[in-house]
């Protein structure tokens, strides 16, 4: 149960359902606030931290910040003022599980927030309600009296919304749709949802689940579509997967799909230890991108009976290797329900990357961003009624060079708009795999447009030639 939860909104929505309230044992907690708003809210942090360490009382302090790169310039700049007075110690989810006691949530919030429009699911850091900063002062009087200090004026307390705006409103509803699908819900748009979502964003996760062939022309489940609701997926990474054994590369496809499941098996160390970090990560690195760069760690976390003293050689997540390892078993489990068959090209094969490739495509095709020739920068493929953005590919990306045709995993926007978890592809397999989506009449004027007309003359000869 959430330590959120609207509990009056849930008592309205189940009429007649009883309401028991159990208190928590809560020491008092003092609350404090800036008299004016910081600019800064990193720097604000750190220079609190130094204050309750010179003018509080011995104690421990916790330090809500947004991610990972934030809690290391904090712990860095921490220590070099302090030094050895504190011990300073980083808690973020993809550290080693030997360096975490526990996982704790950030104080401003990167929420996803999805656009319908444009299909992009963003990570936008956002104020939290009122109801979250109340929850997070509580973890100052757990175990006796506390102090919590508020980076902002009690005015911008007071103009935060009392409770988190609900996920269901600002998520891509595509996996929430195929499950009503599959409980026999044929009038969404009136359903009793306790939050009805905009008519936008189901209208796009019904035409994105109808272009992966989970719906029909009158939206209802597909065989296909029937399948796809079985598994604990996203509706394109499951669609990748049932399509592999057609590409004769599941057994890899599962890999990948259980390696996208889990957190960011690369560990990011300290500056110090950045620079072996990322010799270790080339060490994994396929010429093609991301995805076969997972199965490349996928593969040597296996051959190496799964140590966790070669995951910290490696600089490699333990945990969510372990992760990926039970995801994989329970995917297969759900496959052997449908008996669809596990299987792989041989390894010496020249199609053994491309098959693993066209398949990612298979699931991924709505997800595709061209090399422009005039600007240089990556526009994704979309169609007229859609927009095309430029995007670049992520810092974190393996790919050392800029191929024409990338599909991609994640689009997410911080400063800049990058997308993530990248892999080539090439032009032609678009019309071979989706020719229903990248129809030249759906799409709008762009170099990839130009481009794609080469290989849809060349299959409409083809069908005429078979014709």
């Amino acid at each position: 149960m959430s330590a959120t939860l609207e509990t009056d909104k849930f008592h309205k929505y189940f009429s007649g359902s009883p309401l028991i309230k159990v208190p928590g044992r809560l020491h008092p907690v003092e609350i404090l606030y800036t008299l004016e708003p910081e600019m800064d809210y990193l720097e604000a942090a750190i220079n609190t931290v130094i204050q309750i360490h010179k003018c509080e009382p011995p104690g421990d302090v916790l330090v809500f910040l947004t991610g990972e790169e934030e809690i290391e310039e904090a712990c860095k700049s921490i220590t070099c003022k302090l030094g050895d007075q504190v011990t300073v110690m980083p808690l973020y989810a993809t550290l080693p599980s030997a360096l975490q006691h526990k996982i704790f949530d950030p104080t401003t919030d990167p929420t996803k927030i999805y656009d319908p429009i444009t299909r992009v699911e963003s990570l936008l850091v956002s104020p939290i309600s009122q109801a979250s900063a109340n929850q997070r002062a509580g973890r100052a009087g757990r175990t006796r009296p506390g102090k919590c200090f508020r980076l902002y004026t009690e005015k911008s307390f007071n103009e935060l919304k009392t409770q988190t705006y609900p996920e269901i409103l600002r998520s891509n509803l595509a996996n929430t749709v195929l499950t009503l699908k599959k409980l026999r819900v044929d009038d969404l748009i009136r359903f009793d949802f306790m939050d009805p979502p905009a008519p936008d964003t189901l209208a796009r996760a019904l035409g994105d689940l109808f272009h992966l062939g989970a719906l029909d022309d009158e939206v209802n489940l597909t065989k296909t579509g029937e399948k796809m609701s079985e598994f604990p997926l996203d509706p394109q990474m499951t669609k990748m997967l049932i399509v592999s054994p057609e590409y004769n590369c599941s057994n890899e496809i599962l890999s990948i799909c259980a390696m996208l499941s889990v957190p960011n098996c690369f560990i990011r160390p300290s500056r110090e230890a950045s620079k072996a970090a990322d010799e270790a990560k080339s060490r994994f690195a396929h010429a093609d991108g991301d995805h076969l760069t997972l199965l490349n760690v996928y593969h040597a976390f296996l051959q190496n009976k799964q140590d966790p003293n070669w995951c910290y050689e490696n600089f490699i997540n333990y945990r969510a290797m372990k992760s990926a390892v039970s995801v994989r078993e329970q995917l297969v489990r759900i496959m052997s329900r449908f008996e669809m068959k596990l299987c792989s090209n041989s390894f010496t094969s020249p199609n053994y990357y491309v098959n693993i490739r066209k398949a990612l495509l298979a699931g991924y095709f709505m997800q595709v961003a061209h090399l422009e020739s005039t600007s240089g920068h990556y526009l994704t493929l979309k169609h007229k009624l859609e927009n095309n953005q430029v995007v670049h590919l992520h810092p974190s990306s393996c790919l050392d060079h800029k191929p024409e045709w990338v599909v991609y995993n994640e689009y997410v926007f911080t400063t800049r708009n990058f997308i993530r978890t990248v892999t080539h592809i090439e032009g032609e397999w678009l019309v071979e795999v989706a020719p229903h989506y990248h129809n030249l009449a759906n799409l709008t004027n762009c170099d990839a447009k130009r481009v794609l007309q080469k290989p849809h003359k060349k299959r409409k000869r083809e069908k005429k030639g078979v014709a």
